[in-house]
């Protein structure tokens, strides 16, 4: 019983998921997803049962920590604010997991991904290859070729980046690191620095927001106006 208290979601852990709006599913819903769908929303869109949303995200942690060697993990994700969470950034070249005269030629023992229909083709690779496929599902996604699927929204940086927090906790609890319960986000304030890590953060943006504070500095050579109030005047 103690340990189904540990594994079962707590409420600050789903409010952290509606607050990212991991709920939020498409206006379309594939077949395969429609036992993850609580309901529809008057606009058409579907919402996610967060409770589905937890059990698969435990059993993706389970399959995880069964391998003894982080580095057979593939994370490969094809959105640019996924890459700073992956081992294997940047867009997948066909061939990596079928092509042994490939210099990035891997044999990995499981295959993480950010979205099936995006990342399509490290999906079929891993059917050639008989590698376990774990994958965050929107309602429209298709579920083909994929053994664990995540349902949630994977649309967003922030979306993601929340599932990949959560699924991090889970992990680090099933191996050890970390005592159950406890609050591993503040455990220590390296680890607390971490946490941007999760989420992408983009330049341009950054840098837009850094313009818009910097004080505007006088231009150059302007000549005040003169106004004639301090002119003096002998009688």
């Amino acid at each position: 019983m103690a340990a189904m208290r540990v594994l079962s979601p707590k409420e600050q852990e789903i409010q952290m998921m509606v607050a990212a709006n991991v709920d939020l599913g498409a206006r379309n819903c594939n077949f395969q997803m429609e036992r993850y769908v609580c309901k529809r929303r008057p606009d058409g869109v579907f919402l996610i049962n967060l409770g589905k949303t937890w059990e698969k995200l435990q059993l993706a942690a389970r399959v995880i920590v069964a391998i003894e060697n982080p580095q057979d993990i593939i994370v490969q994700p094809a959105r640019r604010y996924v890459y700073w969470s992956s081992s294997n950034a940047g867009r997948h070249t066909p061939g990596t997991c079928t092509n042994q005269l490939q210099t990035s030629f891997s044999e990995p023992r499981l295959l993480f991904l950010s979205d099936p229909r995006t990342d399509h083709q490290p999906i079929k690779e891993s059917v050639l290859g008989n590698i376990p496929t774990i994958a965050f599902c929107n309602t429209d996604s298709l579920m083909r070729y994929v053994d664990i699927g995540i349902p949630a929204n994977n649309k967003g940086k922030l979306h993601i980046g929340c599932l990949f927090w959560l699924l991090t906790g889970m992990v680090l609890q099933m191996r050890g690191t970390i005592a159950p319960g406890r609050k591993w986000e503040v455990m220590s304030e390296l680890w607390h620095m971490l946490v941007n890590l999760f989420f992408y953060g983009d330049p341009e943006e950054a840098k837009e927001q850094e313009e818009a504070v910097a004080p505007v500095a006088p231009e150059y050579g302007a000549v005040a106006e003169y106004t004639g109030m301090d002119q003096w005047t002998a009688e």
